[in-house]
C-alpha cells in the first residue's frame, strides 16, 4: 500500500491519522490471529465508560474481526479474550473472509454470471387458490 492510499483512503485501512490517534489516545491491549490490532481509549467517555475500537490489518472488513474480540468489543465481558477463552475445539474451521461482491462469490445455477440458464420446471408445483 503506497503512502498517498495510506493518507487518503480509509476504507482499505487505517490510515495514518487514524494510526496515530490510536496510539496517542488509546492503549494497545492485543492482537487476533489475522493481526487486527485491538485498543482502549486511556480516558472513560462522557457516560463513564472506556472506548473499544479495532484498526484491521487490510481492508476494513467486520467480518473478519473474530466472536471472542467482538464480544469484548461491544462491552459483552470486560476481560480480553485471551484470559477466559476455552481452547479451541477440533471441529472449529479457521476463518473466511466474506466474498460478497468478489469474483470468489457463491453463485448459483441459472445466476447471471454463470450463463442465466436455469434448469427447466419440472411441473410439480401446484399453484394455491383459494376455496370458493
Amino acid at each position: 500500500m503506497g503512502i498517498l492510499s495510506k493518507i487518503f483512503t480509509w476504507w482499505d485501512g487505517a490510515t495514518i491519522g487514524t494510526s496515530l490517534w490510536s496510539a496517542r489516545n488509546g492503549e494497545n491491549v492485543g492482537t487476533d490471529a489475522q493481526g487486527n490490532r485491538y485498543y482502549r481509549s486511556k480516558k472513560p467517555d462522557a457516560r463513564g465508560r472506556e472506548r473499544r475500537w479495532v484498526l484491521y490489518n487490510g481492508s476494513n472488513d467486520a467480518s473478519r474481526v473474530p466472536s471472542e474480540w467482538h464480544g469484548w468489543l461491544h462491552h459483552s465481558y470486560d476481560e480480553l479474550p485471551e484470559s477466559h477463552l476455552p481452547p479451541p475445539k477440533i471441529w472449529e474451521v479457521d476463518y473466511t473472509p466474506n466474498a460478497t461482491g468478489t469474483m470468489a462469490a457463491y453463485r448459483p445455477q441459472g445466476a447471471l454470471e454463470r450463463g442465466g440458464k436455469r434448469a427447466r420446471a419440472t411441473g410439480d408445483y401446484e399453484a394455491w387458490t383459494p376455496d370458493a
